[in-house]
């Protein structure tokens, strides 16, 4: 279905009951809400929770913002590490506000909000607009933004500044079937077929590049958010995985040291992916996480970081 919130639509999966806990999953740079495992979506559910997912802005059936222009990456990530100011065409603000506004538009007070990569980066602007808002944060395979933090292997960068040789479904799906294993969880990664599937699907649900342009954008502008990270209040776990290649461990690290009381959970072999043998895992953490939280200064008192390793 779609809703109209903060002034566009959004295409949006809503499941279980809606008195139960609501549970508001953001995904990752250019991907749509069918990333998201289903396998975890189902133990959430069968968990006694409400699930929502959507497609960000500009990507997947959500409104796309074709009229702002493709934005050059390579001169944007120079400025980027110049320490010049960068103009996206809109911002991780602008996001999270969307997030806000489909809670509003679903009568939902309060969730937990889950996001993944710039998912994440989304839900941590979402804790610092609307604090009250959120039930927990948890933060998987993500970062502060903070200047100084490692960034990704020479591997992963090269593989992506590649482009798929054309837009049609065999191209893409060599390409992001190739960057897929480069950038995910050695030894633990779903069997080939089964992502060429996925791939394929979700291409025929929606391609849309120039949207994820569009957000990397919008990341690299997001400069601020780390020193701004200390004012969060509300429970917090930060899962990360200790083989990523794109997003280094260490960014989980220092997201977790700079959320007061945040949690972070290390998981061994996992790398800038979610499959399926480590749903378990991840989902384990996050109800958990759920059932643990007590918004602080309502009735909870503050307790040390710690760190949980699987």
């Amino acid at each position: 279905m779609h809703i109209s919130a903060n002034k566009i639509s959004l295409a949006v999966d809503d499941m279980g009951g809606t008195a139960s806990p609501a549970v508001l999953l953001i995904m990752g740079l250019g991907m749509q809400l069918t990333h998201w495992p289903t396998t975890l979506v189902d133990m959430l559910l069968a968990a006694g929770y409400r699930v929502i997912r959507f497609d960000n802005r500009d990507i997947g059936l959500s409104t796309h913002f074709d009229h702002l222009g493709v934005p050059s990456l390579p001169k944007t990530l120079l400025r980027q590490r110049l320490g010049l100011k960068v103009r996206p065409p809109y911002t991780v603000e602008d996001m999270a506000r969307d997030a806000l506004g489909l809670l509003d538009a679903l009568g939902i007070e309060q969730a937990h909000v889950v996001g993944v990569s710039m998912g994440g980066m989304i839900a941590q602007r979402l804790a610092l607009l609307a604090p009250r808002r959120l039930l927990s944060l948890t933060s998987i395979m993500s970062s502060s933004g903070a200047r100084g933090l490692p960034g990704p292997s020479p591997r992963v960068s090269l593989a992506m500044m590649r482009r798929p040789t054309s837009a049609d479904l065999a191209s893409v799906v060599e390409y992001s079937l190739s960057l897929f294993q480069i950038i995910g969880s050695p030894g633990l990664n779903d069997p080939e077929q089964v992502v060429r599937e996925r791939i394929a699907r979700n291409f025929q649900r929606s391609y849309h590049p120039a949207g994820t342009a569009r957000q990397m954008v919008a990341i690299l502008a997001d400069t601020k958010r780390a020193g701004e990270l200390h004012r969060i209040r509300v429970p917090t776990l930060v899962i990360h995985g200790k083989r990523d290649p794109l997003v280094p461990f260490a960014c989980g690290v220092d997201t977790a040291r700079r959320i007061p009381h945040a949690h972070l959970f290390a998981v061994a072999g996992m790398g800038h992916n979610l499959p399926q043998t480590l749903v378990p895992t991840v989902g384990g953490a996050l109800r958990a996480h759920f059932e643990a939280a007590i918004p602080l200064g309502r009735g909870a008192s503050a307790t040390p970081s710690v760190a949980a390793t699987a």
